[in-house]
C-alpha cells in the first residue's frame, strides 16, 4: 500500500522545547519554542484527512518527503530583469534554518497524531529532500515495507 499526499503550506521544523512549571497543578509542561509548527503539522493532518481516504499503517514503513520553499526575492536580479535568477543565487535551500532532520520531525509527528501511523517508531527508511518551488508545502508518500 502507498499513500501519496500534497500538503500545502510553509514548512516548519519542529524544534526544541521549552519547560515551565503549571502554576495550577505544580507539574512541568513543554511546549513548543516556534510558533510556526503548529499551523504546519495542522496543514499535514489536514492533507491526510483529505488525500489519505482512511489509509492506516500498523507495520514497518518507508517515508518520502521532498519540503518545498519559494525562493526570497533577494535571488532574483532587480528592474526588467527581475524575473532572472541572480548568478549566486544557490540551487537548494540551505543554511542555519529549516534543518531537515526538524522539518521530517514535524511531519512524522503529524502523520502519527492523524492515525495514518501508530508511531513515528513505524519508519524504518527516511528519504527527506529540500528545493524550491513556486509554492510552499511538501509531497510525502509513505510506502509499507514488506519482507
Amino acid at each position: 500500500m502507498t499513500t501519496e499526499l500534497r500538503v500545502a503550506g510553509h514548512p516548519a521544523p519542529q524544534g526544541s522545547k521549552r519547560a515551565f512549571r503549571n502554576q495550577h497543578t505544580g507539574r512541568i509542561q513543554q511546549v513548543e519554542n516556534s510558533e510556526r509548527v503548529a499551523p504546519w503539522r495542522q496543514d499535514v493532518r489536514q492533507a491526510v484527512t483529505d488525500q489519505a481516504l482512511d489509509a492506516h499503517y500498523a507495520g514497518p514503513v518507508a517515508v518520502f518527503i521532498q519540503f518545498v520553499f519559494q525562493r526570497p526575492k533577494s535571488h532574483y536580479r532587480t528592474g526588467r530583469n527581475s524575473h532572472l535568477l541572480r548568478d549566486a543565487a544557490p540551487p537548494r535551500p540551505y543554511g542555519k534554518t529549516n534543518d531537515v532532520d526538524k522539518l521530517a520531525r514535524a511531519v512524522l509527528d503529524a502523520l502519527t497524531s492523524s492515525q495514518l501511523l501508530d508511531d513515528d517508531g513505524q519508519v524504518v527508511h527516511l528519504v527527506a529532500t529540500k528545493v524550491y518551488g513556486p509554492h510552499s508545502g511538501a509531497f510525502i508518500r509513505v510506502e509499507e515495507v514488506t519482507g
